[in-house]
């Protein structure tokens, strides 16, 4: 006899009184096993945007080597976080020694986490274009290579608009001596970088090339954009 059938069994031999307590205690069990939470769930009003979490978007930006680019966008107000990686070659899962070869393809480029309440795609781009040269194809001052080209992978086409737009509004305005070469191009898989290259210019200040190569631009940076140093980088 099974467990059901012999509670059924043992209130029918109960008094009438007995048998209207169980049924009564029964419904009120019931009830409150009932998953009323759920119902609720599904009527509650949707978060307000101030408890969601804050929005992030991605940019990625070539710009010569990796280490400059990530050292000035680390400065940057609004931006969350830089990763350095390779982007836009034919081989998957490139090494440092392969990329700097320049025959995978790859770019050095910084992968750029920012919030979009805080600043703007439009804004990364000013720092960009101030902050290297985007008329040396192939080039950036002693570093020479594909794998050091000025390149903007667009992520979605409303950045492929703003890139082209600003690119023409420089050299209408001739914002420098010579064409913009910087190459819009589509998104392709980033690859990031050996552990050893991540937030270089900070592990490695007084490094010959960090000081000869990576500092003036960061102090390009700062020159040009205080208004946009992180304020906890202003002390």
């Amino acid at each position: 006899m099974s467990c059901r059938s012999r509670t059924l069994k043992s209130i029918s031999r109960a008094p009438r009184v007995m048998v209207a307590l169980t049924i009564f205690l029964a419904i009120i069990t019931a009830h409150a096993l009932t998953p009323i939470a759920r119902a609720d769930e599904s009527d509650a009003p949707a978060a307000s945007p101030e408890t969601e979490e804050p929005e992030q978007a991605v940019a990625i930006l070539a710009g010569g080597c990796f280490w400059c680019t990530e050292a000035v966008f680390e400065r940057m107000d609004g931006v969350n976080d830089v990763v350095s990686g390779y982007i836009g070659g034919t081989v998957p899962l490139p090494t440092y020694e392969q990329v700097c070869t320049g025959r995978t393809g790859h770019a050095e480029a910084s992968q750029i986490f920012y919030d979009p309440a805080k600043t703007s795609f439009a804004e990364l781009l000013k720092v960009f274009f101030k902050t290297h040269d985007p008329t040396t194809l192939n080039r950036q001052g002693v570093d020479e290579g594909t794998q050091y080209r000025s390149a903007i992978f667009y992520q979605n086409d409303e950045q492929k608009k703003i890139a082209a737009e600003y690119i023409r509004e420089l050299d209408e305005k001739g914002g420098f001596r010579n064409p913009i070469v910087t190459q819009l191009s589509e998104p392709s898989k980033f690859y990031v970088a050996e552990e050893k290259h991540q937030d270089y210019f900070r592990k490695h200040p007084y490094a010959a090339y960090c000081q000869r190569v990576v500092l003036p631009k960061v102090r390009k940076f700062n020159y040009n954009f205080r208004d946009k140093i992180k304020p906890e980088l202003k002390k």
